[in-house]
């Protein structure tokens, strides 16, 4: 009876293979659960950064007409400018996807470089106008608030796109859908681009 309840060295053989393999395979989809969980973790973050850029880029789209209508009196002569200038923010604020507003944010940026060279040259009693400065006031603020934006949205994405790179992280996030390819950074081409938007005088 005893003899019956012994097992062979190959029996045990194939249990402890059975057990590994089993081990093995719990562990390969702990690391997949785990790391499918990451890539929405900062997926969610890359959402959530871009969204803080869009508030900030709303409420500078909000002033950017009571700054225009404030030159206007003065700067009859930039109406060329200005027209840019709404242009510029009507594209940008109807751009949709993260390259659109990139490309958007550049030109109006260009646009409002411009518009602030031509006034500050041209129309020094603009200084003395209170609404004119505190709406220069709040764009200066804005632009702050929107390069601390700007650098925590591409540290995100940096995040991101470095796990959905990486091996054998990529092999999980290859799997995850369209919502899971590299996001592009909110990146300015030239030296120029990248100083804020200058509006004191």
């Amino acid at each position: 009876m005893l003899n019956g309840l012994l097992l062979t060295g190959g029996q045990i053989a194939g249990i402890v293979i059975a057990i590994v393999v089993v081990i093995l395979v719990i562990a390969l989809v702990a690391w997949w659960i785990s790391t499918r969980n990451e890539f929405v973790r900062l997926k969610n973050k890359v959402e959530e950064a871009w969204a803080t850029i869009d508030v900030y880029l709303k409420k500078r789209y909000d002033l950017i007409p009571n700054l225009v209508e404030t030159v206007k009196g003065y700067a009859k002569h930039e109406s060329e400018t200005l027209k840019n200038v709404v242009a510029a923010r009507n594209v940008a604020m109807n751009a949709r996807t993260p390259d659109e507003k990139v490309q958007a944010e550049k030109n109006l940026n260009s646009s409002l470089r411009t518009l602030f060279t031509a006034v500050s040259e041209s129309y020094p009693e603009l200084h003395a106008n209170t609404n004119f400065l505190d709406l220069q006031n709040q764009l200066k603020t804005l632009e702050g608030e929107l390069e601390g934006s700007r650098r925590y949205y591409n540290g995100v994405v940096k995040s991101f796109n470095t796990k959905l790179e990486l091996f054998p992280s990529n092999i999980v996030g290859n799997r995850m859908g369209e919502d899971y390819k590299k996001r592009p950074y909110f990146e300015l081409d030239s030296a120029e681009e990248r100083q804020n938007v200058k509006v004191q005088f």
